[in-house]
């Protein structure tokens, strides 16, 4: 195997290895360096200052879920474990990881290079020079595992199911790539879907390839979203007087900028009133610039701003929300350089807090704010599987999309109620917390049939 950046990382590489191997559920997905976490986490000291390279929140979030669905309440590395490859990436690749994150970025931000987006798909991600990087440690960690690997990516569920190994490939998302097709005739491979919608265009598209795709080996389990949002349904109340708890959030590339502006220039001075309508939550992810941003913009307009620091994780894994009170008058901030810290911020301060969340209808934001049973107002989409995540949750009553140059009058449209009539917002949440159990139990559905493959 090459060389790695230092020592305590190819001893984390070797205990990664050893988990997989004796663990009953080997999850392996591709969203981001998460090397820092991964030596403390194996004993080595860590540097929280360090910033993780991030692919995708949705790849990352949806692998900790199934895990935790797996664990309980307490993490043990051998009911599950997880590795991303990418971790391990020799110095010799590391330039590709780094243009592979500056490429998504310089797509993601700008609207107008959407059309090389959309070549790239038509390319099919095999083609993207990251394999190449992440293939020898992948098989590296893979190469003694007997158990099915349940992949959350589906670059490494293709080269793993090549390798002969038996894979359990998550289609995470309403939306079937040609990539999913490349090896659904193997016995080896087996393939957990969104909905049956999912399952129909997947057995479709494999018909019109002339593929043989067997239809038992395509299981509808829902999406996989973490159970600890999916409890914060039991405590939260549908809004209907006071002030509006809203969550702005950003995607695991700093996706919606522009938007995320424009709202919070027209939001923030609300919370210069002595009764508030709403209250602002901004989770800017890892991205650096959109923290910037919303305190630059709260400082410009004299709003107090509150940047929030983790709190331990395994406290929130046990049903404990953290003690500290939010000031109605203050933006409050969610930001961390490294995904898993970040994603721990989201799970611990957004989802048990936000009446609603204004987000981009991607795979994990989408899924994990309906079932936490918030309402969503949508940003921009990219994509059509975003397009389809839309439809699903509009569908549903849940979601409408966010008018971004009018969002004051939109919330206060969405807001009012005639007599005893519900507003919008009040049966948006009450459609989230009585919505289909599809949506809700994607994870453990998702266990069961890997450890039953």
């Amino acid at each position: 195997m090459p060389n790695l950046f230092d020592r305590a990382l190819i001893k984390s590489r070797q205990k990664d290895k050893a988990l997989l191997e004796q663990t009953r559920l080997p999850i392996v997905t591709l969203s981001a360096t998460f090397r820092e976490d991964l030596k403390e986490m194996h004993g080595f000291k860590e540097n929280e200052q360090i910033r993780d390279i991030v692919f995708s929140r949705a790849h990352y979030s949806m692998a900790v879920g199934i895990a935790v669905a797996a664990w309980g309440n307490k993490v043990d590395p051998y009911k599950a474990w997880v590795v991303d490859p990418t971790n391990y990436v020799s110095h010799d690749h590391w330039r590709s990881i780094v243009l592979t994150e500056v490429i998504g970025k310089t797509l993601a931000r700008h609207p107008l290079l959407k059309f090389m987006k959309d070549l790239v798909d038509t390319f099919g991600r095999q083609k993207l020079p990251i394999l190449e990087s992440i293939t020898p440690p992948l098989l590296y960690l893979c190469h003694e595992v007997k158990r099915p690997i349940l992949s959350l990516h589906i670059a490494t569920g293709n080269i793993l199911a090549a390798q002969g190994k038996k894979v359990v490939q998550v289609i995470t998302d309403p939306h079937v790539r040609a990539d999913y097709l490349t090896n659904a005739a193997l016995p080896n491979m087996q393939f957990c879907v969104f909905d049956e919608r999912t399952k129909s265009e997947f057995l479709e598209k494999a018909k019109l390839r002339n593929i043989t795709a067997d239809p038992k080996r395509v299981i509808v389990t829902g999406p996989p979203v973490d159970p600890r949002i999916v409890a914060c349904r039991d405590k939260k109340i549908a809004w209907r007087s006071g002030p509006l708890k809203i969550c702005i959030t950003t995607g695991g590339l700093g996706t919606n900028k522009p938007e995320i502006h424009s709202l919070l220039t027209q939001l923030l001075p609300e919370l210069h009133t002595k009764n508030p309508r709403w209250q602002l939550m901004v989770y800017a992810g890892t991205q650096r610039d959109i923290k910037d941003l919303a305190l630059d913009l709260a400082l410009q307009q004299q709003i107090g701003t509150k940047l929030v620091q983790i709190e331990d994780p395994e406290t929130f894994m046990a049903g404990k929300q953290p003690h500290e009170q939010l000031d109605p008058h203050s933006l409050t901030v969610l930001y961390h350089p490294q995904i898993l810290d970040a994603n721990e911020l989201l799970l611990q301060y957004a989802f048990p807090w936000a009446h609603g969340f204004i987000t981009k209808p991607s795979g994990d934001m989408a899924y994990d704010a309906a079932a936490s049973g918030s309402f969503m107002l949508t940003l921009k989409e990219w994509g059509e599987w975003e397009h389809n995540i839309k439809e699903v949750f509009e569908q549903q009553g849940i979601a409408r999309e966010a008018h971004i140059a009018d969002i004051i009058k939109q919330l206060e449209f969405c807001m009012s109620a005639q007599g005893k009539s519900q507003s919008w917002i009040e049966q948006a949440m009450l459609n989230a917390c009585s919505m289909d159990k599809l949506f809700l139990n994607g994870a453990k559905e998702i266990v069961k049939a890997t450890l039953a493959s």
